[in-house]
């Protein structure tokens, strides 16, 4: 079905990226979002959604600074990471669902709310105790430095990135929602020698890192290809 792309007179041309989605829940995921896209009332629309999402990112992270008192953060950061993820996948489907897209406008605003939330979220993540500054910060570091070379391989490959060897952001949340639960039952492993999200963070690291490396290395080989000097 075609859809209606919203333009004002004085907008430059505009061409939509390939969106490439192949996570694991991708389709269950979509299936349930339309269906919800068509049930949610008039006067909600996906800017609503996208500051419900962007909110829930922030708080996210204060509930997680907050476990560091109080154990009940964790079941804060929960509810918070569920309705990140309402916001934030819902918005886009209310749009194609209404025929009501802004491709630039959207692609711009949720990128930039998702980066400056992924800060506040690890940040507060640090601040728990529940991992290690070193192990946050790489995580933050390396999810930016995908985040970068998704939204390059964007512009130069005309393919927008959503998923990474089967995991997006819907997968990497369920993740944290099956760790917080996890970790108002233990903690701590190996007899309390290693923090349970330091050894995952430091699996995400290893896995991020050769995600980083994968898809830059073959987007690069595929542009030099492309456009190879004669």
């Amino acid at each position: 079905m075609a859809t209606r792309t919203l333009t004002s007179a004085n907008a430059v041309p505009f061409h939509q990226a390939k969106r490439l989605q192949e996570s694991l829940l991708a389709g269950l995921e979509k299936r349930l979002l339309v269906w919800m896209a068509g049930r949610i009332p008039a006067w909600i629309n996906s800017d609503h959604l996208t500051t419900l999402g962007f909110a829930a990112q922030l708080f996210t992270g204060v509930s997680y600074a907050l476990a560091r008192s109080h154990r009940s953060g964790l079941i804060g950061a929960t509810g918070f990471l569920v309705l990140n993820w309402l916001g934030d996948s819902l918005d886009g489907t209310l749009a194609r669902v209404r025929r009501q897209q802004r491709p630039r406008y959207g692609f711009y605003v949720d990128h930039i709310l998702d980066s400056i939330g992924a800060v506040v979220l690890l940040g507060g993540l640090a601040l728990s105790d529940y991992i290690s500054v070193t192990i946050s910060t790489g995580l933050l570091i390396l999810f930016l430095l995908l985040s970068i070379q998704s939204y390059l391989a964007t512009y130069a490959l005309n393919e927008f990135q959503m998923s990474f060897w089967s995991f997006g952001p819907t997968e990497l949340r369920l993740l944290l929602v099956m760790g917080n639960l996890a970790l108002l039952r233990r903690p701590l492993l190996f007899h309390g020698h290693v923090r349970l999200f330091d050894l995952g963070g430091a699996i995400g690291i290893v896995g991020m890192a050769a995600m980083l490396l994968f898809f830059t290395t073959r987007n690069t080989i595929r542009l030099y290809n492309e456009e190879r000097l004669r």
